[in-house]
């Protein structure tokens, strides 16, 4: 049986090989260090990223990259945003032909101001642009992992390969959905965990339901004008990967961009939230990504400004929520 590389034995990249496993796919879950991999292969978990939930003997963990990609059906690369330029170059030579190639990591790069897909089709040649795809939708790790109904999102600019890993994800707990608008569902995945920021900074300091629903729904405002603008179809910024992500990173314990925002509105340092932390806040360095994208797009995005303010230029959040309220008035379409 032919086997699907995932590469990136975080919370996610565990969870997506867990949930495969468990349809009876072949899996082989690729992790940098090679501790981690013997550990996963010892306990049948990965206590690090994803304790409490073990793993399928599908699931082969390993920490050699070429093992991993020899003879793939498709590969999903599942790290960090900042990370995946440098593993892209690594596989450019490793990577099986003629196979799906799927993002599942959400972000903008910063030095580049590119999509993932976009740096994935740069690094991996024009023979691999085609076959590029990313996932999108409100999921939480944990949740997917425990088997929890889940729906997600697959974007591909070719049909048949994104209704092909549409088929390789989908199962009874987990529904998928396909699009084509690639711009759309990363651009929703991406800055929503800037939003969410905002949103936990908001519960942090002690305001009301009110203050979180009017972030999201603004928030989904400003997330649609840079989207729309760089060429995304409003309806995605409405769906799954949009207003769907959106709510759950928001609305829930279990996001890590709203952890953050919460520590500091309640007046923690930046860099004492982060120290401790294992897993990735990726709305952290996508703030400053999406803050100078709608600086070269001439795009107003106040509530990504006012984060980024917060996180790189000392404000204070309670500073940043005056200077939103304060803003001039406006109709709301605008």
């Amino acid at each position: 049986m032919t086997h699907l590389a995932i590469l990136g034995a975080g919370s996610w990249g565990t969870a997506i090989a867990h949930h495969l496993a468990s349809k009876g796919q072949a899996v082989r879950l690729w992790s940098r260090g090679e501790d981690l991999s013997r550990e996963i292969c010892e306990s049948r978990e990965n206590a690090r990223y994803l304790p409490g939930i073990k793993l399928p003997q599908a699931l082969e963990p390993t920490s050699d990259l070429e093992y991993a990609l020899t003879d793939a059906a498709a590969v999903f690369f599942v790290v960090p945003s900042h990370g995946l330029r440098e593993l892209a170059n690594t596989c450019a030579q490793l990577l099986p032909p003629l196979v799906p190639l799927v993002s599942a990591t959400k972000g903008i790069e910063n030095t580049t101001l590119m999509l993932m897909t976009d740096v994935l089709a740069q690094e991996l040649g024009e023979h691999a642009a085609a076959r590029l795809c990313a996932i999108g939708g409100p999921s939480f790790a944990r949740e997917v992992a425990s088997g929890m109904p889940t729906a997600i999102c697959v974007a591909g600019h070719d049909h048949d390969t994104a209704k092909a890993v549409q088929r390789v994800l989908a199962g009874t707990r987990l529904r998928v959905y396909s699009t084509e608008d690639l711009v759309g569902l990363e651009l929703g995945g991406a800055l929503k965990n800037v939003i969410a920021l905002a949103a936990g900074a908001a519960d942090g300091l002690g305001f009301g339901h009110n203050a979180r629903a009017g972030l999201i729904t603004r928030g989904v405002a400003e997330i649609s004008r840079l989207a729309t603008h760089l060429g995304a179809n409003p309806q995605t910024l409405a769906g799954l990967s949009g207003m769907g992500d959106l709510v759950l990173t928001c609305t829930g314990d279990l996001s890590r961009n709203r952890q953050v925002g919460l520590e500091l509105g309640r007046g923690r340092s930046l860099e004492e939230v982060l120290g401790e932390m294992t897993m990735v806040a990726e709305g952290v360095r996508t703030a400053k990504s999406a803050y100078h994208l709608a600086l070269r797009e001439r795009v107003d995005m106040p509530i990504t400004t006012e984060v980024y303010l917060a996180l790189y230029e000392g404000k204070s959040p309670a500073a940043a929520v005056e200077s939103l309220l304060s803003r001039a008035l406006r109709p709301e379409r605008d």
